[in-house]
């Protein structure tokens, strides 16, 4: 079983799941072999209560990964320094292995939107989120990982390829970079576009995390495949191939599960970390790279 208090070292190159209250009892009673846990930052933001109890007696146990998706990072106003506050303090109360954000935006004026909208890749628009991750990781006093986003439509603004603008993004700031290979499917069906290319071309020496997840297909108004970032379901085969090449020239790296609507009771959820593990485990290590912490 991975157990770890040591909450200054980075994640373990394991599979790990999103931490569901669904799950809080048996976790806590049956203590499972997962690598690490992960839990939406917003979600732990109140002052205290059963959330917080759970998620301290699971900090205890597992590595923690703190995943926001509230920051907006790609918002066109100033980051919202109270959301910075708060986030600073979930930081230092629990001292998680890996924080992560969306290279997205969600707010707009005085409202917030209940999703994670795509950018423009354009000049402005990276001077904009370089700006962003530079001031949450001062806030934070940490380095942070950047999503790849999952899109269902293209800027005609766009002058900069999004594998072009995340690896301006991390090598101006310094961040590290979370790959998810379900978003990379999603965006590549979606966009008539190669999803191994996708891959082969991104700067994997800046990946700190992967994720994995589930996606719902449909039609568009054409007829042609439409899929959905869903997170409820079992990883598809296709993502799950694609992960399989993404390790052979990454080798094993901290990769998490997402399971986040439709949850299943936990056997489920543990035997998608299970299949992942062992494909981490057969993954031949990369040499002379330095991780994203």
């Amino acid at each position: 079983m991975s157990m770890s208090k040591d909450r200054t070292a980075a994640l373990p190159q394991r599979a790990g799941l999103g931490l569901k209250p669904e799950h809080y009892a048996t976790i806590l009673a049956d203590r499972p072999d997962v690598g690490f846990f992960e839990v939406h930052a917003e979600n732990y933001m109140g002052a205290g209560g059963p959330p917080h109890r759970y998620l301290e007696a699971v900090a205890d146990l597992y590595p923690l990964s703190l995943h926001g998706v509230g920051l907006s990072i790609g918002a066109a106003r100033p980051l919202d320094r109270e959301h910075l506050k708060r986030l600073r303090m979930l930081v230092d109360r629990y001292r998680p292995q890996s924080f992560s954000e969306h290279l997205a935006w969600s707010t707009h004026d005085s409202g917030f939107l209940n999703d994670l909208l795509p950018l423009p890749y354009t000049a402005e628009t990276l001077a904009r989120v370089i700006d962003h991750v530079d001031e949450t990781q001062q806030w934070l006093g940490r380095r942070m990982l950047l999503e790849n986003p999952s899109t269902y439509l293209l800027f005609s603004e766009s002058t900069i390829d999004e594998i072009d603008f995340l690896a301006a993004v991390a090598s101006r700031t310094g961040c590290g970079l979370l790959l998810d290979v379900n978003n990379v499917m999603v965006s590549a069906v979606n966009h008539r576009l190669d999803p191994v290319a996708y891959i082969d071309r991104f700067p994997i020496e800046r990946v700190g995390e992967i994720h994995l997840a589930g996606y719902d297909e449909t039609f568009d108004g054409a007829g042609d495949r439409l899929l959905i970032d869903a997170h409820g379901s079992a990883v598809r085969p296709d993502v799950v191939e694609l992960f399989r090449h993404t390790l052979s020239l990454s080798g094993p790296l901290p990769t998490l599960i997402e399971w986040d609507n439709d949850v299943p009771d936990f056997a489920t959820l543990h035997a998608e970390a299970v299949r992942a593990d062992a494909m981490l485990s057969a993954a031949a290590p990369r040499r002379s790279v330095t991780r994203a912490a």
